[in-house]
């Protein structure tokens, strides 16, 4: 019983068997997380279009179910930088300037979020964490960070963006510049100056909330808001009070695809955190379950009227450094986040919105890495053309249309791994072990027989690839060849009776020239989908074996007898049973 728990909630079982040595350690790591994790929080709610509470709301609960459910030991969740954008963009144009209608829409789209997640690991489809490769995932992570940046710039030179689309804001640069509002960027630069500060005399402790600490305790002791001063206002503390929702219920399904889209995306980031602070604490990461816990942390969020909250790489980063053992540096930090959203939020109106905009470019300029991107052109041309299409996609169309883009882009390398991969000719070398025929020369072709190696899976899209890649390798080879074989372990994977067909097309092909057909591997799987597709197999039809050494023992013909002998001797046995 107790297993069948701790396996749903891995978390439980580390903080059930805590040791008090790890205790100071999650002390000061939740410390400095919670010092780091409020301003974002803050700031992050500004960048989303909700109430400062709400992004405090978006860390408490969250954290809490994710250190209970989740199997990394450091990762932290709460507001991240691509999440919010993707929420600002598709919401915003749904709410029209109702407030209330927009922080109501951002709860439903963070519960759809969720519930993507916890369905996607009902199917066991941790997969997924796989699925955007790191150059696609680069170039959109990129995208985002401009976006973000220069959608910050108005509140950092204190004007309102007339423009929605990035383009256009870049070419109404001269205007928006000729409406800069002197005492907000003043108190911008005041800002940059603090942190910049802080970073310099103290490098442990959390600049940010300095900054912003400072920016607020300026506004209050001088009144700056005489001088239209912008700050974020009141902030509602208190406990989280569910409202019914005002909006048409129709216009849940305009959430429905950017939710999944932002599940995806907000899981591939998270995994990548959550992986290499595992890998450097030598533990393993279930990407099955960090796909429920992330579902179970966003509805938790939507639950406490919070937004969409996935894998913080920074914050994460800060609880590794400051040394945090297990999962209750989550717990603890949390608790000191949810004391200050209930009782301490009264001097948070006093943050100036130029502060937050700083504290936010600051954080999209973390997750800029434009040279990581041109230094692909030259490991990768392939992957620098897909990082480039994902980047452009979303600084010119917009940050839905370009993550959208980046997961078809991610569909399509993968069918097309599929459906065009890699092949081989076979042959044996020196010591009877059968290896891919290369320039080395190590290996050479078995006299009479040509071996083919298809390296993915054989189905229904790929079939007539398959044939003509096997008839133009089989083009090349000498006329002495009298039997072909297909190496049948990494092709012949599934029943698909399109393949079956094809293959009897390519027996009857090789039939007519004079030439066996055989398969090698998977002997009971292939013979049984014979007998379904009506094919025969043996002397009257395609011969099938059990492995390639079978194969090759039964077709070698004229060799010299050093060889043949290979194929008869225990080194050769041996070596068929490493291969198999």
């Amino acid at each position: 019983m107790l297993s069948r728990l701790y396996d749903f909630m891995p978390g439980l079982n580390t903080l059930l068997h805590y040791e008090r040595k790890w205790f100071a350690d999650d002390v000061r790591a939740a410390l400095s997380v919670a010092a780091v994790a409020l301003p974002v929080a803050i700031a992050y709610a500004q960048l989303t279009g909700v109430n400062a509470a709400v992004g405090l709301y978006s860390c408490i609960l969250p954290m809490i179910l994710y250190a209970l459910f989740g199997t990394s030991k450091q990762l932290i969740v709460g507001p991240d930088a691509a999440t919010c954008a993707v929420i600002a963009a598709v919401v915003t144009p749904l709410a029209a300037g109702d407030s209330v209608k927009h922080w109501q829409l951002v709860v439903t789209m963070t519960a759809m979020t969720g519930f993507w997640c916890f369905i996607a690991s009902r199917f066991k489809l941790g997969v997924l964490a796989d699925f955007l490769s790191k150059p696609i995932l680069m170039g959109l992570l990129n995208g985002v960070a401009i976006t973000i940046i220069v959608s910050q710039f108005s509140k950092v030179f204190g004007f309102t963006f007339d423009d929605r689309y990035l383009l256009e804001r870049l070419g109404g640069v001269p205007t928006y510049l000729s409406q800069t509002h002197i005492p907000t960027l003043l108190m911008a630069l005041f800002t940059l100056g603090v942190f910049f500060a802080m970073k310099r005399l103290k490098p442990t402790w959390p600049a940010s909330m300095f900054a912003i600490a400072f920016g607020a305790l300026l506004v209050w002791v001088f009144n700056l808001k005489q001088y239209d001063i912008n700050t974020i206002g009141t902030v509602t503390g208190g406990l989280p009070v569910f409202n019914t929702p005002i909006y048409d219920v129709g216009i849940i399904r305009e959430l429905v695809v950017p939710a999944l889209n932002l599940a995806i995306v907000s899981f591939v980031s998270m995994m990548l955190t959550a992986r290499s602070f595992a890998a450097k604490n030598g533990y393993d990461i279930d990407a099955d379950k960090e796909f429920r816990a992330l579902g179970i942390a966003n509805i938790g969020s939507a639950l406490s009227q919070g937004f969409a909250v996935s894998g913080a790489d920074s914050r994460t980063a800060v609880n590794d450094d400051s040394g945090g053992k297990t999962q209750l540096v989550s717990i603890i930090a949390a608790g000191i986040i949810a004391v200050i959203a209930l009782f301490l939020t009264a001097p948070l109106e006093f943050i100036p919105s130029a502060a937050l905009g700083v504290v936010l470019i600051i954080a999209s300029i973390h997750l800029l890495d434009l040279k990581a991107v041109w230094q692909l052109k030259r490991k990768d041309k392939q992957a620098f053309y897909l990082a480039l299409a994902t980047l452009f996609a979303v600084l010119f169309i917009g940050v839905i249309p370009g993550i959208t883009l980046a997961v078809l882009l991610g569909l399509f390398q993968f069918i097309r791994t599929v459906m065009r991969p890699t092949d081989n000719i076979l042959g044996v070398d020196i010591k009877g072990v059968v290896r891919s025929l290369d320039a080395t020369d190590k290996a050479k072709s078995v006299q009479g027989v040509f071996i083919y190696r298809f390296n993915s899976p054989l189905t229904y899209f790929n079939a007539g690839y398959f044939k003509r890649r096997l008839l133009e390798q089989y083009a090349r080879q000498k006329d002495d060849t009298q039997c072909v074989i297909i190496d049948a372990v990494p092709c012949f994977t599934h029943l698909d009776l399109s393949v079956m067909a094809m293959l009897a097309d390519l027996d009857v092909i090789f039939k007519k020239r004079g030439i066996r057909l055989e398969l090698a591997g998977r002997k009971r799987q292939l013979l049984s989908w014979f007998e379904i597709a009506g094919m025969t197999s043996g002397k009257e039809g395609i011969y099938v074996h059990s492995d390639l050494y079978i194969a090759l023992q039964k077709n070698s013909v004229s060799q010299s007898s050093a060889e043949v002998n290979l194929f008869e001797t225990k080194e050769v046995k041996d070596a068929s049973t490493q291969q198999a």
